[in-house]
């Protein structure tokens, strides 16, 4: 019997394209020398979700969800992943708490 090797998700290059922009934000005052923010745990990041950019710091262990990254493939479909803001969720406040505190 063969072992099938699995290769990684198709969502693998996005999901470090994430990582590298939430960590490149250094370049404002409030950050620290590495360009995090200075409010951020490590192993954190922050993401603005609902019609009021509302801010919410979360572990990066959510990126290996499959529900979470279907809000980011939604996300870098609506905001893409080149803007100041930071790392926008096209998601209703309520759901997005909803969804958090389901998968983790």
């Amino acid at each position: 019997m063969a072992l099938k090797i699995q290769n990684k998700p198709p969502q693998t290059a996005s999901l470090k394209q994430i990582l590298k922009k939430c960590s490149s934000f250094g370049k404002k005052n409030g950050y620290l020398y590495n360009g995090l923010p200075q409010d951020v745990p490590k192993g954190h990041f922050a993401v603005y979700v609902g019609e009021h950019r509302s801010r919410y710091i979360v572990s990066i262990s959510l990126l290996a969800q499959p529900e979470f990254q279907n809000l980011l493939q939604r996300a870098e479909e609506e905001f893409g992943f080149d803007h100041e803001i930071g790392l926008t969720i096209p998601c209703e406040e309520v759901v997005f708490r909803s969804l958090i505190s389901l998968i983790r």
